[in-house]
């Protein structure tokens, strides 16, 4: 049976944040991205969130011998959804397709104290840059909700684990990305944004992930 593959959307675009190989671009369909906060984590990130008649540009890769433990503990606060029948491929035989997406209940607006962090929109737009060009990118942007979310500036000591180091191009980019959606960008947060003290009933929380 072949090894079944996930679909990614954020960072996992950017295949510098990990090692699955095979992978290529794919599109979901009846699905777009928002930034979203959840109780389980610090603070935001993407998630993909139904929408009848939107597609995704993103990338899928094998999960060798199914073992999807790994992705999962980086995907910690998302479930697992199949979406096999909703990703267009280039694969030559149908094979069990996964997407990563927060609980609908578990959704929460971005805010001061739960920031996006710029390092993590940093990769996310390096690996959409790398994989889709400068069209991929204006399309990640448009197919994306929630850009009145603060965004925390830390690229002098970032805060997003697998950050990446951006050519002055990419910089660039991102930065256009900032003024052309007037994007709030902050200093500093209300509280400290990277709490690793466990949250009742969650387990540890950290800036991970994610999709």
């Amino acid at each position: 049976m072949p090894a079944p593959y996930f679909f990614g959307y954020g960072s996992l675009v950017n295949t510098r944040t990990h090692d699955y190989r095979q992978a290529r671009p794919a599109r979901l369909r009846g699905w777009r991205r928002a930034w979203v906060h959840t109780d389980l984590r610090p603070v935001a990130f993407l998630s993909a969130v139904p929408c009848e008649h939107s597609v995704i540009d993103g990338l899928i890769a094998e999960v060798p011998g199914a073992d999807w433990a790994a992705l999962d503990e980086r995907e910690f606060a998302y479930d697992r959804l199949p979406a096999q029948g909703v990703v267009d491929h280039d694969l030559p035989t149908q094979t069990d397709i996964a997407v990563y997406a927060v609980p609908a209940h578990s959704q929460q607006a971005a805010s001061h104290r739960h920031p996006i962090l710029l390092s993590y929109l940093d990769v996310v737009v390096q690996g959409y840059h790398q994989v889709f060009g400068r069209e991929g990118v204006a399309d990640f942007v448009t197919t994306t909700d929630g850009w009145d979310a603060p965004i925390l500036n830390d690229r002098a000591a970032p805060q997003y684990p697998r950050h990446q180091a951006l050519s002055p191009q990419e910089t660039a980019l991102v930065d256009r990305i900032l003024a052309d959606v007037n994007a709030t960008v902050v200093e500093n947060v209300v509280d400290s944004v990277i709490d690793t003290a466990p949250t009742a009933g969650a387990g540890t929380t950290h800036p991970g992930s994610t999709a």
